[in-house]
């Protein structure tokens, strides 16, 4: 029976940033047989509003508190002078699958993040999607047609939807699915360890067979 731990992130998820090098980890050690899947969760929908005076605020205490906590993760604040913030992720998450058609659906979130958290650059603007891509060196004409299409669209909504089925309701998260049952594995930003003993815990229990 096929079991599958699925990652449920956003590109634009400071949090998820900040799991990056635990993720990873988490990754290499997995045992053999659970597929790694990710799966967009898609933070906040398209808007062209600034982002107003709260939200900023709570997204910059966010960034500071993930400073505080997780060593070796830090952001450019100059973001907040440099760009027009929206509250809006949903481009973001597009482009990830716009660049999976390519084959570079990873190097594009890392992109993203880049881009977003250290050069100061708005992911939610569709020019720096497109400058992004160039800059992968994939093919921008079929990037731009995918990033505006149905297909990807729809790609996007399935996505969401399926998290939302799984109960996530923050991200990062990480559920592990196998046959009916599906367990949510509580994210540990510091150590992989933890999150593999409990996926391990899981898979041996009587009922995982």
């Amino acid at each position: 029976m096929k079991t599958i731990l699925y990652y449920i992130h956003d590109p634009m998820c400071s949090w998820c940033r900040g799991f990056n090098a635990t993720l990873a980890s988490l990754i290499t050690a997995l045992p053999e047989g659970i597929e790694f899947r990710r799966l967009l969760g898609g933070l906040a929908p398209d808007t062209n509003e600034p982002m107003n005076e709260a939200t900023r605020e709570m997204v910059q205490a966010s960034w500071r508190r993930i400073e505080e906590s997780i060593p070796g993760v830090s952001f450019n604040f100059d973001f907040w002078k440099q760009c027009q913030p929206r509250r809006a992720t949903y481009p973001a998450c597009r482009a990830v699958l716009a660049a999976r058609r390519q084959g570079r659906d990873e190097d594009m979130i890392k992109a993203v993040q880049v881009a977003y958290y250290q050069q100061a650059r708005n992911p939610s603007d569709d020019s720096t999607l497109l400058e992004l891509a160039g800059e992968l060196g994939l093919d921008k004409e079929q990037f731009s047609t995918d990033l505006h299409s149905d297909e990807v669209d729809k790609a996007l909504a399935a996505e969401i939807k399926l998290a939302r089925a799984m109960f996530v309701e923050s991200y990062p998260s990480l559920v592990l699915k196998e046959g009916g049952s599906e367990w949510h594995i509580p994210v540990d930003y510091h150590d992989y360890r933890t999150m593999l003993e409990l996926i391990e815990a899981r898979r041996s229990l009587p009922d995982a067979d």
